[in-house]
């Protein structure tokens, strides 16, 4: 793949985050109708909750820094805190900016080695953080389906196919089979292989070298993933690392789960919280895999027509704001700013910034 780690690149990404962010805030304000509306509910906040709500934000740093220290002190006990904490905010930064989420893993690798981190080590523990995201999922999710919460978002339909709660359960299943799915390549690197040649023959007989020489290359890729799991599996201490990692990832996510609850009672609106966290669960599945830099564009969208159940269109421009706020500006100011400052101490000292590929 091309680099995601140059200035070049890092500047587009933000651009192109902050225009479609503002064309669309645009159109959903138009959409509301009620300018005057707008400007009365963002002087009448609940100011505590925003205040909670920066706070949460905060949780993208040091909640996954935490996670992150906790997973790397098992393979590089001379790990810092705060190392851990600005490459975990790096990353959930790179997330934003690039498309698909595609720059996090590389941003926050590069992070952690300028605080003293081996790349194998960061690349290692970095990939564990993914792993533990996605155990999460597969525990938490079916659980609070079997607990009953969000059983009233299915008097709620959509598009007149389905209703929320249906739509919640199916995302859930589409994410736990994907996540499942890669975990069995990692953990039976043979059959793994054994896929990859044989999508390397089919492009082969389709005379397009190119590609095959591209998948050809996952397999050392494979091999790494295999032994980084190996290196947690076979020990307690790699077995509690990892559970512990899986305990914080709530921690972790906290921003993106308790974003939209926060934002309702700041505009002093009341909601069953477990439906909304069920709800704010549905964003993050359907926005993983976004193609624009942070989801811009499909998350605002999104999230006015799955929250439109508790918020009222007048104010909707006013939650989508707040949300986006919490959920990515915050974070995407704060990284751009740790970012321009790692330049400008590459441009006083006449050295080119270094590369990463991912």
């Amino acid at each position: 793949m091309a680099n995601l780690l140059t200035p070049q690149i890092l500047r587009r990404g933000i651009e192109i985050f902050a225009l479609i962010s503002l064309v669309v805030f645009v159109a959903v304000l138009f959409y509301g109708s009620n300018l005057g509306e707008f400007v009365g509910a963002m002087l009448h906040l609940r100011w505590h909750w925003v205040l909670l709500g920066v706070a949460v934000a905060s949780l993208d740093w040091f909640g996954g820094g935490l996670r992150l220290y906790v997973l790397l002190k098992h393979v590089y006990p001379a790990q810092t805190y705060k190392g851990a904490v600005i490459s975990a905010g790096i990353n959930a930064f790179g997330m934003m900016v690039t498309p698909s989420q595609a720059g996090g893993g590389p941003f926050g690798i590069f992070a952690l080695k300028r605080y003293g981190t081996p790349v194998p080590e960061g690349m290692v523990a970095t990939f564990m953080s993914f792993v533990s995201t996605i155990l999460f999922f597969v525990v938490a999710g079916p659980l609070v389906v079997f607990l009953g919460a969000g059983d009233s978002l299915a008097e709620h339909g959509i598009l007149g196919v389905t209703n929320l709660n249906d739509l919640f359960r199916l995302s859930l299943g589409g994410f736990i089979t994907v996540g499942l799915g890669i975990l069995a390549l990692i953990l039976f690197p043979g059959f793994a292989r054994k896929l990859a040649l044989g999508i390397v023959g089919f492009f082969e007989r389709r005379g397009n070298p190119k590609l095959a020489g591209r998948v050809s290359k996952l397999n050392d890729g494979i091999d790494r993933t295999h032994e980084a799991m190996v290196a947690y599996f076979s020990s307690g201490r790699g077995w509690l690392a990892l559970g512990a990692s899986v305990l914080l990832t709530a921690t972790t996510l906290a921003n993106k789960l308790l974003a939209g609850y926060i934002v309702l009672r700041a505009l002093g609106i009341e909601a069953p919280f477990f439906d909304v966290l069920m709800l704010q669960t549905l964003l993050i599945f359907l926005l993983y895999f976004a193609p624009t830099p942070g989801g811009s564009g499909l998350a605002e969208v999104l999230s006015g027509a799955v929250m439109s159940i508790y918020v009222p269109r007048e104010l909707t421009p006013s939650y989508i704001l707040l949300w986006r706020l919490f959920y990515a500006y915050l974070t995407v100011g704060a990284g751009s700013f740790i970012f321009w400052r790692w330049l400008k101490d590459w441009e006083r000292s006449s050295v080119a910034p270094p590369e990463m590929d991912h």
